[in-house]
């Protein structure tokens, strides 16, 4: 490998570090979403993600976690990936516009008390801020994971968590780290919540 290839992946790493200390002193906010997630799955809602290209990877991530499982064996819990629909997302783009694509499905599979987020490394989409929008107007809770901010979705949202990252890539990689967390802490609140109720 040359020394210019070597700077640069040296380089990449140096920035996502110092990117994760500034991240870390916002990071207790994924503590607060897991256990407010386990508290609305735990009781019969679920969770809508969209995002768009990497956002969308990291929104399905999130949601297999869900169904899935993070570590150990548990429930299964009611997620979404609302762009994993192929078939309802082409038709949407076509019958009413790309803007659309999402905010028709909060609108569908959304319910009050439901939570909706939003992956965005600009935080500037519009198909997005129109999901904002259609689960805002349905009663979702709306969180929204950014880049840095301020940004357009971060603004209207109910809560964010904004990454401060110089490239993309390290937004994304950030992103992914905060779902990890997000899952954690869910996985902790659903463990304390069986354990309450094995006691009564």
């Amino acid at each position: 490998m040359s020394t210019h290839a070597e700077s640069s992946v040296t380089a990449h790493c140096d920035e996502l570090l110092d990117a994760l200390v500034r991240f870390r002193e916002r990071a207790h906010l994924t503590e607060r979403w897991g256990e407010r997630l386990a508290a609305v799955l735990g009781g019969g809602g679920r969770l809508l993600a969209a995002g768009n290209g990497g956002s969308a990877a990291q929104a399905q991530h999130l949601t297999a976690e869900l169904v899935g499982r993070y570590r150990d064996d548990r429930p299964p819990f009611s997620a979404i990936a609302l762009h994993a629909d192929t078939s309802s997302t082409t038709a949407i783009a076509n019958d009413y516009g790309v803007d659309e694509v999402f905010a028709r499905q909060v609108r569908a599979h959304g319910r009050p008390g439901d939570v909706l987020i939003l992956l965005s490394t600009s935080g500037a989409s519009a198909n997005l801020l129109s999901a904002a929008d259609a689960g805002r107007a349905a009663g979702l809770t709306v969180w929204a994971l950014t880049g840095p901010a301020p940004n357009p979705l971060a603004a209207c949202g109910d809560d964010a968590l904004c990454v401060s990252g110089s490239s993309t890539a390290t937004v994304q990689e950030l992103h992914l780290v905060a779902v990890h967390m997000v899952c954690e802490a869910f996985d902790a609140a659903v463990e304390r919540a069986a354990n309450e109720r094995n006691r009564r």
